[in-house]
């Protein structure tokens, strides 16, 4: 890996400047990479999971990678653009220019995780290529047959120096950690991310890290109750619940619990009618996902939980060898139950009655601050006191997911959910140095100043000019 990290700087040092031309180039390079091998890519995507909706591999995997790289396409000429900063009066008069220039940083390392094993490979490459960049990725140990074909079909489309995939377990992803990137991003459980951060401090390189946490959603005052238990069983089902983003636990209002519970039934059972033979619904990945998800459960129900399984063709899911697993509502969670403090990811859904719009922010808040949060709601000033008094990394408001999806909004955590933002235009400055550079004027501007020695009246009208005169 170190030698591979070595060529792909010396070839990025040997093309200074990236010119946008060849920037162009890869990004359509790694839109065809993905476009050219789509059906091979879902097949590799259910091979690793058990079974995978091809449906949902095309929108989610290859759809949605590409769509990254036509937006910057699309925009990379004004990104790229220098931008023109002021200066100080009145030294424009004078001459003096300033502006910044966003400078490619060199070799980008990426961590990609196994839920979007394309997507999230593919979505950070486009503002990597478009920056000027080289990438190296380490692919996850839990899609070996999507890793494969990444590493088969990369040489058709991109040089070693260029792009560089790497396979292998916890080891290798350790090691691929700590080498001296010019950036770093990371996308995964928080537990990882908080190692994957020690590991890149020794060489001091910049990390971006996308987590998770426990993104809520909150049924508001005079919400349409079909709709939202809808858009929120449709989030959850999705990809069988393994998704950073998905809702990890519903705030109700103590009147309507009941209601919720039954509407996002309802849409459970209108979506997948049945389960085991559905080709629309995806497995869990593993059996150590499988097992953690019925331990939490089990916890759950010997701490007092209700537990409901949507299971509307009563399907035998004991009998079956398939990691496919039916949505699982909870109700009388408490806060030390293991799937009220840890992120769920898989098809479990506790439902948290409250009492008033306060309450349910307490909640939130009492679970640090998630990648995701959303709000159902007509109620203008019950909207906003939700968006003032709590954090997250970003926010859809009356559906869920959403705001990932627009490539014009910045996607990234705070906090516990992580650190920095890519997409679009933001991912395009986080790959980038924003170089700052000032244009003297011709006059000397020191003297004219009071900088230059000997000191004297034009130091000290400088000065009084600069903090003001006592009030």
């Amino acid at each position: 890996m170190r030698v591979t990290l070595d060529r792909q700087r010396a070839a990025f040092d040997a093309a200074m400047p990236e010119p946008l031309a060849v920037r162009r180039d890869r990004l359509k390079r790694a839109a065809a990479m993905v476009r050219d091998n789509a059906e091979r890519f879902c097949d590799a995507l259910s091979e690793d999971f058990g079974h995978r909706s091809r449906e949902q591999s095309m929108m989610t995997d290859i759809a949605g990678s590409i769509a990254p790289t036509s937006h910057a396409l699309k925009h990379l000429d004004r990104w790229a653009r220098p931008e023109r900063r002021g200066v100080q009066f009145p030294l424009g008069l004078l001459g003096v220019r300033a502006w910044i220039e966003y400078q490619p940083l060199g070799v980008v390392g990426v961590i990609a995780p196994w839920n979007f094993p394309v997507n999230l490979v593919m979505s950070p490459l486009a503002g990597v290529f478009a920056a000027g960049n080289r990438a190296m990725v380490k692919l996850s140990e839990y899609t070996p047959a999507t890793a494969a074909l990444f590493e088969e079909v990369r040489p058709k489309y991109f040089a070693e120096e260029e792009l560089a995939f790497v396979s292998g377990g916890p080891e290798v992803g350790r090691a691929f950690a700590e080498l001296p990137f010019d950036h770093l991003l990371f996308t995964g459980a928080t537990g990882i991310g908080r190692h994957i951060l020690h590991a890149a401090a020794d060489n001091l390189t910049p990390v971006t890290l996308e987590l998770g946490g426990k993104s809520p959603a909150i049924i508001g005052t005079g919400a349409d109750l079909r709709q939202a238990t809808e858009r929120i069983a449709m989030g959850k089902m999705l990809n069988a619940g393994q998704i950073c983003l998905a809702p990890d636990y519903v705030l109700a209002p103590e009147a309507q619990e009941q209601a919720v519970v039954d509407g996002v039934r309802a849409a459970v059972s209108a979506m997948y009618p049945t389960l085991l033979g559905n080709p629309d619904y995806t497995s869990v990945i593993n059996d150590r996902h499988h097992q953690r998800l019925h331990e939490w459960l089990d916890d759950a129900r010997a701490k007092g939980a209700r537990v409901e399984v949507v299971n509307p063709a009563q399907e035998g899911f004991a009998g079956s060898n398939s990691r496919k697993m039916p949505l699982h509502i909870v109700r009388d969670v408490t806060d030390d139950m293991t799937l009220m403090r840890e992120e769920i990811f898989g098809p479990v859904l506790p439902v948290v009655p409250y009492r008033g719009i306060d309450d349910a922010i307490a909640r939130v808040r009492r679970g640090g601050r998630p990648l995701g949060l959303y709000y159902f709601g007509p109620d203008a000033a019950e909207r906003r006191r939700v968006l003032d008094r709590t954090h997250s990394g970003g926010v859809t408001l009356d559906d869920v997911l959403f705001h990932v999806s627009m490539e014009d909004l910045p996607f990234g955590g705070v906090g516990p959910s992580g650190m920095g933002a890519y997409h679009g235009r933001d991912g395009f400055r986080t790959f980038s140095h924003a170089r700052a550079v000032y244009k003297q004027a011709r006059v000397d501007v020191a003297k004219l100043a009071g900088l230059k020695p000997p000191y004297g009246a034009a130091t000290r009208k400088s000065v009084e000019r600069q903090i003001g005169k006592p009030r």
